[in-house]
């Protein structure tokens, strides 16, 4: 992936290979609308607001996402 600099890491999405896995950060200089920043392994990025942020962690913890995932 591409240098990331200014960043606050908060969490890998895999973390055991060091391969460009999925990661989130924060990006404390951005604008307000665009403060958190989601990486993927594909060099792609997803920024959002923390209020957007909030909410997707609101729908994952009440189960909204658990369809997403195969066991």
């Amino acid at each position: 992936m591409n240098e990331i600099t200014g960043l606050v890491p908060l969490a890998a999405f895999c973390g055991q290979c060091n391969c460009g896995c999925p990661q989130l950060f924060v990006d404390p200089g951005a604008p307000a609308d665009r403060r958190v920043l989601l990486t993927d392994d594909f060099g792609q990025r997803v920024q959002m607001s923390a209020d957007q942020f909030a909410s997707l962690v609101a729908e994952a913890k009440a189960g909204k996402l658990d369809g997403i995932v195969v066991p």
